[in-house]
This record gives C-alpha cells, sequence and structure tokens, in this order.
C-alpha cells in the first residue's frame, strides 16, 4: 500500500493537518515542525499528492502550453524551453496541440477542465483574439511570439515582424540583386501579413527592383519544398525571403534537386535561425529571432500574474539579427 500523510503524522507524531501545512508553501508551520514531517516522510518515502493538495490551495500548479505548428523543428526548442523553466519554478506544463483549430472554445473549455493556473499561447499563427479569449475566462495569458501592439489586449511577448520584413529586405538589397521573391506561411497568419509588409515596405523604395511574394500552407519543410517547386515551373527570382527557416530549407532543397546553385544561382535568406540553419550542409543566412530571450521573458511574466491577478496587460518586443552564413551572394551584380 503506498504510504499516506496519515502515516507519516503518527511517525513524527503530529497531526494529519501538521503534515499538511508542511507541504504546503506559505503556510502556518514552525520550522521545528516542518523538520520533523520532512524527516518522517523521507524515511517512509512518502511524497505529497499534488492533486489532491490543490483542493487545499486552490492552486493546481499546472500551466496550459499551447501551440499550433508541431511539423516546424523550432517547437522542440520551445518545448524544452518552456517545459524546463516552468519545472524550475514546480510548474507543470499541460501541452494542447491545436494544429488545424483556430477556434478558442474548445481550448478555454479543455484548459478550464484541468483548472490551469495560467496559459501559455506560444504561436505565430493563432489569431490576437485566440488568446484573448482565455483572458476573457479570466486566466492568466501570456501570447509569446504574439504579434506586436501599443495597446495589447493581452500580454504578448515577441518580435516586430514588420520589421524583420524590412531587414531581410536590406539585406537582399545590399547583395545587388535586382528580382527578389517572399515565401511567407501561411497567408493568414499575423506573423506572415506582417512580414510581407514589411518586406515589400522596403522593397518598394527601390522601383528597379522587381519583386514577388507567395505563401506556403505551413511553416515546414514540406511546404516550402512544394511552394519552390511551384515557382520553379516559371523564371524563378534571383533572391527569396522565407519567413522562416524550414520554409528556407524546403525551398533550397526543391531548388538544388532542379539542378539550380545556392547561392550562385537562387540566394535564400530565412528566419528565426533554428538550429539546423548553422549546419555546416545548410549554412542559411537568416534573421535570427531570440527564441532564448522571448521565452524567459514569457515565463517571468506568467510568474508575476500568477502572483498579482490584477497585472496590466503589456507588449515586450525583442531585436532580431542578421546572422550572416552562406546562401547569398554580396555584389551580386
Amino acid at each position: 500500500m503506498p504510504v499516506t500523510a496519515q502515516d507519516v503524522a503518527d511517525k513524527a507524531g503530529v497531526s494529519r493537518s501538521a503534515v499538511s501545512r508542511a507541504f504546503t508553501p506559505g503556510a502556518s508551520v514552525s520550522a521545528r515542525m516542518r523538520k520533523r514531517v520532512e524527516d518522517a516522510a523521507k524515511d517512509l518515502g512518502y511524497s505529497p499528492n499534488v492533486l489532491a493538495s490543490s483542493l487545499t490551495t486552490r492552486r493546481t500548479k499546472l500551466i496550459g502550453l499551447v501551440s499550433d505548428n508541431f511539423q516546424n523543428p523550432l517547437f522542440l526548442e520551445v518545448f524544452d524551453l518552456f517545459s524546463r523553466g516552468l519545472q524550475e519554478k514546480g510548474l507543470r506544463p499541460l501541452l494542447l496541440n491545436l494544429s488545424g483549430e483556430h477556434n478558442p472554445e474548445n481550448s478555454v473549455h479543455l484548459l478550464r477542465q484541468y483548472s490551469v493556473d495560467g496559459v501559455i499561447v506560444a504561436s505565430s499563427t493563432l489569431p490576437p483574439g485566440f488568446a484573448k479569449a482565455f483572458s476573457d475566462e479570466g486566466i492568466p495569458i501570456v501570447h509569446s511570439f504574439g504579434r506586436h501592439a501599443v495597446s495589447p489586449a493581452v500580454t504578448i511577448v515577441g518580435i516586430d515582424n514588420v520589421e524583420c520584413g524590412r531587414m531581410a529586405a536590406q539585406a537582399l538589397l545590399s547583395c545587388g540583386y535586382t528580382s527578389v521573391g517572399f515565401i511567407g506561411g501561411p497567408e493568414l497568419a499575423s506573423s506572415t501579413q506582417d512580414r510581407v509588409t514589411g518586406f515589400r515596405e522596403e522593397i518598394a523604395k527601390h522601383p528597379e527592383v522587381h519583386v514577388t511574394h507567395s505563401y506556403a500552407n505551413a511553416y515546414s519543410f514540406k511546404a516550402g519544398r512544394a511552394e519552390m517547386q511551384r515557382l520553379l515551373k516559371d523564371k524563378p527570382q534571383e533572391a527569396y525571403f522565407c519567413g522562416d527557416d524550414a520554409l528556407a530549407v524546403g525551398a533550397m532543397s526543391a531548388a538544388e534537386d532542379a539542378g539550380y546553385n545556392v547561392p550562385g544561382d537562387i540566394g535564400f535568406i530565412g528566419l528565426n535561425d533554428m538550429e539546423i540553419a548553422s549546419w555546416q550542409n545548410i549554412n542559411l543566412t537568416t534573421i535570427k529571432q531570440p527564441i532564448t530571450d522571448i521565452i524567459n521573458s514569457s515565463l517571468e511574466l506568467m510568474f508575476e500574474m500568477l502572483e498579482d491577478p490584477d497585472h496590466e496587460p503589456q507588449a515586450k518586443i525583442f531585436p532580431c539579427e542578421i546572422i550572416e552564413r552562406g546562401t547569398l551572394i554580396k555584389n551580386k551584380n
């Protein structure tokens, strides 16, 4: 039979409620009493039932982690950093896969069933209203990688995707390319819309440069490869800004399979600086998104919200930088 709290109480010579208080952070119990209980628990091999204690504290220590792009290897890094960061604070992630889902009603209902203490939406494709649905239900919410806003309805941590589009355009212009294209992820994703807006606005300052734009159906290798194969049916542009590294790697794969040299015939720049971008056989020039800073900040803000339910929404935006590697040619012309 498993060891119970009553067993610990009997061994320590205290009441059952004293055992409960000893394992409840912030509860009123003397240091001497806590040590007696902890020593007895250690001797018996007892661990408190966290779910049972939540009935007393009204805190489950569960944080809903919502995402929708599991096809992208970047999510492995995102999930690793989020889960470790939560666990270090004694919290646990409850992962919710929303691939193909854009209606928040089911997600809110599901996470309500588990009585999560808070929710982190880790997505650049879900609409801003998705995160707000949790806030409307009184659930502390942070939208990581969300759309930048001056006066956000919920707390947002991420990057300025419009500025990233401008940075990519400037990088291609500085190389001397006169024919460029944008390959985005899902067309309705706010990150795609903002990146193409910044890209086209910057290129528009140079009327001599020809520009096109198109969209893949996901931020994934497969989607990037398929879209590039479609584009190669006509004459391709000299260089492309792919709104995600996975898209870029897929597009490069299609171009090389079709007999084009990268970067000799077609140049590429991505966004994120995911691990595979630095691999020797990829060597992708890209815009580095500070993933670790975004996640650490998201966690800090979530912890603040758990302590202060009246925490005002805010937007925290981190700058990006271009990482030059080997998929663009300087002084193209």
